[in-house]
């Protein structure tokens, strides 16, 4: 008989994506601009910051994966570190926007880094735990489908507020006198209060239903073996890679696409939308996460339909081809670049709502396979892969637009033009090399072993056990 989760709290679980992802939404999107042409840093000594964060996730993430397994208390493995940590979460990101006004490249790198380090292990103590939840609160296969198309939903509505209202919010503190920079912070700090609040209710009010303890304790490297072991996992990791660092080429590499070549170099490029005037990269994201939000019912019905690896092949085959068109975009054809934003939303849609709901079947097979549940270690490695390839793909994009002669631009310029050969970079980073990232998704979802048929199977043989 299935279980069927109450509709608050999926509605109270699926907005603590809201902050989680929101953030990590305003990074992916204006981080990497932020650096080169706010705080000033040449591109490829701003991808050293990266670069460090990603040595920083592989310590930390897996880490707290595996304390937050081990975690006693009355409360649960998972509400102490919601209760604990959701206002610090939120007040670093604040600090990730915060770069003084000093003239040493190296000196701000270092701050930055540090920003980084401290933001992403925050981030960790809440997104992990957090998202560790999914299978402890039901253990239905369409029900898990359906819980993770509450969090994408929060997701898309949060990335669309943020892509909206960030740059509104910035040019508000210019027009007011401040500056850029001002403007960034004060962002970072409305979102960062804004997101740190579903986090905390959800530790208050949101019961482990399915948690079980551990029975013993295994060393840390031991507990990664097993990981790896598990088949099914190794798919599932290959196809978030893959999947997110397709997301986040999109995220970091448009906003330099839209101002430098569809825009001509006009930093300031505004479209009017239905009667209102917004900047160019808000109306390209809030028509794509639009279109996002609304089908995202429709691949919820085509995972139960069908199944969850031909309802994700099915999407991500559809953004291969809008991603193909992104290159045909000429300079001032706002009109084309709308159309390419709401064909590619379709695509998009599926890679935010089908990867996560994969994850706690794997869980499951572990846990028939090893007889324990070890939802901190595979979130904690889930958690890591998706910040190290946000990190990579910054890396590898400030280091492509500094070889291709990327130039930021002066303090105070509304018009500057970048040479051809960094034009071309980004159009490549924007098209076609985000399509061989796409084909990785699909080579590997072929070729994932768990269907619905042998989940069912999984659940039968799980129940037997517990049953004693």
């Amino acid at each position: 008989m299935k279980h069927k989760l109450p509709l608050w709290l999926k509605l109270l679980y699926g907005s603590g994506d809201w902050g989680i992802a929101g953030i990590g939404m305003m990074r992916s999107i204006f981080y990497a601009l932020y650096l080169t042409d706010v705080v000033g840093i040449e591109p490829r000594l701003a991808s050293i910051g990266a670069l460090v964060g990603i040595v920083w996730d592989a310590v930390n993430d897996p880490l707290i994966g595996t304390l937050s397994d081990r975690m006693k208390s009355k409360l649960g493995r998972r509400r102490p570190f919601l209760l604990w940590f959701a206002f610090p979460f939120g007040l670093s990101f604040m600090m990730l926007w915060s770069a003084p006004n000093w003239d040493s490249q190296i000196g701000l790198l270092i701050y930055v880094t540090l920003a980084f380090m401290i933001s992403d292990t925050l981030t960790t103590l809440v997104a992990m735990p957090y998202l560790a939840l999914t299978p402890e609160l039901t253990q239905d296969y369409d029900e898990r489908t359906s819980l993770s198309s509450f969090r994408t939903v929060f997701q898309l509505l949060s990335a669309m507020t943020i892509v909206i209202a960030a740059p509104m919010i910035v040019d508000a503190v210019i027009i007011g006198g401040g500056s850029q920079q001002q403007g960034f912070l004060l962002a970072g700090a409305i979102f960062g209060a804004v997101g740190s609040l579903p986090i905390f209710f959800i530790g208050l009010l949101v019961r482990e239903r399915y948690a079980e303890e551990q029975q013993e304790s295994i060393p840390f490297r031991e507990t990664l073996r097993h990981a790896w072991q598990n088949i099914p996992f190794r798919y599932a990791a290959g196809i978030y890679m893959f999947n997110w660092s397709a997301v986040d080429m999109v995220a970091i590499t448009f906003p330099f696409f839209l101002l430098y070549w569809v825009a001509g170099g006009n930093l300031l490029a505004k479209i009017t939308v239905f009667g209102v005037d917004l900047a160019l990269e808000s109306a390209f994201f809030g028509v794509l996460m639009g279109v996002c939000i609304l089908f995202v019912p429709f691949w919820l019905w085509f995972a139960k339909r069908y199944n969850k690896i031909q309802a994700y092949i099915a999407g991500m085959t559809a953004w291969i081809i809008v991603q193909a068109m992104l290159f045909t975009i000429q300079p001032g054809e706002v009109t084309y670049l709308l159309v390419i934003a709401a064909l590619a939303g379709i695509g998009v849609s599926a890679a935010y709502i089908l990867p996560d709901s994969i994850l706690p079947d794997v869980i499951d097979w572990d846990e028939l396979r090893t007889g324990r549940r070890q939802e901190g270690i595979y979130y904690g490695i889930r958690t890591l892969i998706r910040k190290l390839t946000g990190a990579l793909v910054i890396f590898v994009t400030l280091q492509i637009l500094g070889w291709s002669g990327y130039q930021s631009p002066p303090e105070g310029v509304t018009q500057f033009t970048q040479p051809d050969s960094a034009l071309l970079a980004i159009r490549l980073m924007d098209s076609f090399i985000g399509v061989a990232i796409l084909l990785g998704t699909i080579i590997l979802a072929w070729s994932y072993p768990l269907s619905r048929e042998k989940y069912e199977r999984i659940q039968k043989l799980l129940k037997m056990r517990r049953e004693g």
